[in-house]
């Protein structure tokens, strides 16, 4: 999550993966858990209003065809995608300057893993990116971090997906995995989410902690969108494999 993650302290790793998270849990007291907490990357000098994510022009949502755009009314899409570029609008960090954009496409079946039934993989298996920016108005620093993309799921206008950190200043941010939540549209009715902001807790020992992220686990989409905007392209889900090779 953005923040320092504890460097500097003594603090070990160990310790710092299960740090407490009691500053995620008060953010609405303190308007300071995104400028704390979340993926941490270089941090620049100061940007303000205008700083931005690694795509500097925010790409325009465009026009569904329906609740399946784009094929129209019950005509899913060939393949799910997200795509788009967009600034939110946080109620804990006002000020802020936050930045995501994505290109998310699904590639069904195409992550095995070790086990009876996933030689194949899921399908929800998916690639892409994830890219993010965050300027922080109490410290006018810029922290940027970027992420691959391995699973996505559509429902209508909205995805839930997920990525793995491989751009970061913070070692320990990198390979941990983080989730997404996007709704079609721009200022005025697309939303974003993401994992680290105001939910994925859990508790060990009766310490809260930052618990791990699943495959396409986030929260609903619950940061309204300042600029820029996000297009959710629905497919459904396809049929298993040995569904396919029975025909």
């Amino acid at each position: 999550m953005w923040g320092d993650r504890g460097r500097g302290n003594g603090e070990g790793p160990s310790g710092r993966r299960r740090r407490t998270v009691a500053a995620a849990l008060a953010v609405a007291a303190t308007c300071a858990a995104v400028a704390g907490l979340g993926p941490t990357a270089s941090a620049s000098g100061s940007q303000g209003a205008g700083a931005t994510a690694h795509a500097s022009k925010p790409s325009k949502p465009s026009k569904p065809g329906g609740p399946n755009e784009p094929g129209g009314p019950g005509k899913p899409a060939a393949t799910a995608r997200v795509t788009g570029s967009a600034r939110l609008d946080f109620a804990y960090a006002p000020r802020d300057v936050i930045r995501f954009t994505v290109d998310a496409r699904a590639v069904p079946f195409s992550r095995p893993l070790p086990g009876p039934h996933l030689e194949h993989g899921l399908p929800t298996d998916a690639r892409g990116t994830v890219v993010w920016s965050h300027w922080v108005a109490a410290t006018h620093e810029t922290r940027r971090a970027e992420a691959a993309v391995d699973c996505l799921v559509t429902a209508g206008d909205t995805a839930t997906f997920t990525a793995t950190v491989t751009k970061s200043a913070d070692p320990e941010d990198i390979g941990r995995r983080y989730g997404f939540s996007a709704r079609t549209g721009g200022p005025g009715r697309g939303r974003f989410g993401f994992s680290w902001a105001v939910g994925n807790l859990d508790v060990v020992k009766g310490v809260p902690i930052e618990a791990r992220v699943g495959t396409c686990m986030a929260p609903a989409p619950f940061a309204p969108l300042k600029s820029g905007g996000l297009t959710v392209r629905h497919a459904d889900l396809p049929p298993l494999p040995a569904a396919r090779e029975r025909g």
